[in-house]
């Protein structure tokens, strides 16, 4: 098994344990082009749902403070199950993405 397509499956499957740390490592340490690709590329798929959580949180916190008990209910109601959708989504295209890898090896 080659060392690069085994970094670039890492990279995505370090949504599991790393999810921010592997990538950007794997992106200054390595020289290959095509691994450093997929080393960016998941780097951002793991900030979506940090971003999602991120932006939940300010409209949820926001709609707390401004004492809309009604608006708290419609953003969890809603806001919850698409940035739980959005992650899942998200997880599962890293976890294909790495297994696509480690089959072309």
């Amino acid at each position: 098994m080659k060392t690069d397509k085994l970094l670039s499956a890492l990279c995505y499957f370090s949504v599991l344990f790393a999810p921010f740390l592997l990538p950007l490592i794997v992106y200054f340490v390595t020289d290959d082009a095509v691994t450093k690709s997929h080393a960016k590329k998941s780097f951002l798929s793991h900030v979506i749902p940090a971003i999602t959580i991120i932006a939940y949180m300010f409209i949820f916190l926001g709609a707390a403070f401004a004492g809309q008990n009604e608006l708290i209910g419609i953003v969890f109601l809603s806001g919850f199950p698409v940035v739980l959708l959005v992650n899942f989504i998200v997880f599962v295209w890293n976890i294909v993405k790495g297994i696509k890898i480690l089959k072309t090896v």
